[in-house]
């Protein structure tokens, strides 16, 4: 129950009336929502682990949260949750927490990462996709696994020696996969279609 009023709270925070009313307006931009909850679906799917509730796999979080918005980045992992519920064993008991620390949590702490780098380092176009995207995303894996074991830990479902012996070691090994696909899709991006990323200010990372 904690987990669904977690997750409640958190998507609450990201409804604005602006970006709601900018949506329905916009076919475009429903169309990237929905095509980044297809993209989270078909990545969340694609995973591999040893022990149950211990999955390892890419999530994609970063790129979507700088192309989109961190608003509309938790409506389209909530979508693309809802598309693995229908379509694949996710089950409705393992629904919120799977929400929770694949979507919900990193698109939070990316976006602030982001934020970070916005206001304390310079403003170049290389400063974006080494840092905001390539080392953030990495930053974002390894912090996963590293609350996902925490909560499983706190809640006695494994113990820490387990935890560390079969899910916390691939922290060290899912961090540069996942940097390299968030930072190669956002330097795709930017270099051919920068109108379609929010955060990316071309008077600010290019004017230089």
């Amino acid at each position: 129950m904690l987990e669904y009023l977690i997750v409640t709270a958190l998507f609450l925070l990201s409804i604005n009336k602006v970006e709601c009313i900018a949506l329905f307006k916009n076919p475009a931009r429903q169309t990237g929502v929905f095509a980044c909850a297809v993209i989270f679906a078909a990545l969340w799917q694609i995973k591999a682990g040893i022990l149950p509730y211990l999955d390892i796999h890419i999530l994609g979080v970063t790129a979507v949260t700088l192309v989109m918005g961190w608003r509309l980045a938790c409506l389209s992992a909530l979508v693309g949750a809802c598309l693995l519920l229908y379509f694949t064993s996710l089950s409705v008991n393992d629904f919120a927490h799977f929400l929770l620390f694949t979507a919900l949590l990193p698109i939070y702490l990316s976006y602030a990462l982001f934020v970070l780098c916005y206001n304390f380092l310079p403003r170049h176009f290389f400063v974006y996709i080494f840092v905001c995207a390539f080392i953030c995303a990495g930053l974002i894996a390894a912090t996963k696994i590293l609350v996902t074991s925490s909560y499983f830990w706190s809640q006695d479902i494994y113990p820490w020696q387990t935890l560390y012996d079969n899910y916390l070691f691939f922290s060290v090994l899912m961090w540069f996969p996942e940097a390299m696909l968030n930072g190669m899709t956002i330097t795709l991006l930017i270099t051919y279609r920068p109108e379609w990323v929010k955060t990316f200010y071309d008077q600010e990372y290019l004017d230089k």
